[in-house]
């Protein structure tokens, strides 16, 4: 029987046509904490911390259903990048007068959490999420 590899860190690597605005998105605007940054001929990189890392994989259907609970309508890829913050509608407020495109406010979801939706620089979809509780 052989065992499992060890995961140590889930690292989402997304190429950014304007890097210079993602890093200050995400970087300055949404607070993720730079933890290396290189340049070189070759081009430039910044690792970000986002805090604990999960992988969340959906079947189609519930995609479908996430999308209807928090936009409305089926409006995600097949890639969408959801952040836990302590305030989710103050945090929409930030990104959008950053330049994120508001696809829907905050809403309280059948799961108990206040969710809003987001076009975001690099091409993201994200949904801001914090959890209210019992």
């Amino acid at each position: 029987m052989s065992s499992a590899p060890t995961v140590h860190e889930l690292r989402l690597c997304v190429t950014a046509p304007d890097y210079d605005e993602a890093v200050a998105f995400y970087r300055d605007v949404l607070g993720l904490h730079e933890r290396e940054a290189y340049s070189s001929e070759d081009g430039r990189v910044t690792i970000l911390e986002a805090g604990r890392a999960t992988l969340e994989l959906t079947d189609p259907r519930h995609a479908d259903f996430i999308d209807e609970v928090e936009v409305g309508r089926r409006v995600a890829g097949s890639i969408r990048v959801a952040f836990e913050v302590d305030d989710s509608a103050a945090t929409t407020r930030q990104l959008a007068a950053a330049g994120a495109t508001i696809l829907a406010e905050p809403t309280r979801t059948p799961w108990n959490s206040l969710n809003a939706r987001l076009d975001a620089p690099a091409g993201l979809q994200l949904t801001l999420f914090t959890e209210l509780g019992e």
